[in-house]
């Protein structure tokens, strides 16, 4: 495999567009008059959709790429991207030979959709190029909570044990409920709901509150919920040192300094 393809007498390339959602949904696009195979996955013909503009360097700055014509593809619905299905997807742009598509293809660039907004009719993609992570802090700040995510492999605590498969039993107003939880919805607060049937399947909401057996998420789906809709419920944690080491019996791997003196230390004296 090579890129000898490039160097032919007569130009055989054309773009390819890979999008893969964070559900697992991949489609595919080419700049080309028929459909092409590649890599098992069928890219739709797709002759007028040319990136624009592609920006690329070997410094530190984000790689940067106009991505206005995929956004219009009836592939991509307005209600999916209204959903929040498109959050977070994997876009891929390479130069491919349209003649061999097996032939390795010309990489151009990759990067992640970031916060997706709509002006008019249209929507406007944010895209995070692979520098982005350079933004985030090198070392972690001290803090009295637990700075890991419940789950994550710096918590190691096994979600298995603390996620429920559960369904709507009734809607009142902004909340669920969920007959058998039991009285335990407070367990979830700061968790995570994923909908596993529905309008909405695949999405996933943060637990904002919950009490007895009903739960409110913090933002609303933009499709209905109906009652029979099956949902996993993941467990969530306020992050306090107390939780952790009570409900979690997990206080040897707590991302924290809870016993750390504060500010307030400077504002005492004696006799205080």
């Amino acid at each position: 495999m090579s890129l000898a393809w490039l160097d032919l007498p007569l130009t055989t390339s054309c773009y390819a567009w890979r999008l893969e959602r964070s559900d697992g949904v991949t489609i595919g696009f080419v700049s080309h008059d028929r459909d092409l195979v590649i890599d098992n996955l069928r890219y739709r013909a797709a002759p007028g959709m040319v990136p624009s503009t592609i920006a690329l360097s070997d410094s530190l700055e984000m790689d940067s790429v106009d991505i206005a014509g995929v956004m219009t593809s009836a592939a991509i619905a307005e209600s999916d991207l209204v959903a929040g299905r498109w959050n977070g997807a994997q876009l891929h742009i390479s130069l491919v030979n349209w003649e061999r598509p097996e032939d390795e293809p010309l990489h151009l660039i990759s990067g992640e959709f970031g916060e997706i907004t709509r002006s008019g009719d249209a929507f406007r993609v944010e895209m995070l190029g692979g520098t982005s992570f350079l933004d985030e802090a090198i070392a972690p700040l001290t803090s009295p909570t637990c700075r890991a995510r419940l789950g994550d492999r710096q918590c190691k605590v096994s979600l298995a044990a603390h996620q429920v498969e559960m369904t709507v039993t009734q809607i009142e107003g902004s909340q669920l409920k969920f007959a058998k939880l039991h009285n335990k919805a407070a367990d979830y607060i700061y968790g995570e709901l994923r909908w596993l049937s529905g309008n909405n399947c695949g999405l996933s909401f943060a637990i904002i509150s919950g009490d007895g057996d009903r739960i409110q998420l913090a933002d609303q789906p933009s499709q209905p919920v109906s009652v029979g809709d099956r949902a996993l419920l993941i467990a969530g944690c306020d992050k306090n040192f107390a939780t952790c080491r009570d409900r979690f019996r997990n206080s040897i791997n707590f991302r924290g300094e809870p016993y750390l003196p504060g500010n307030d230390l400077l504002t005492r004296y004696p006799g205080a």
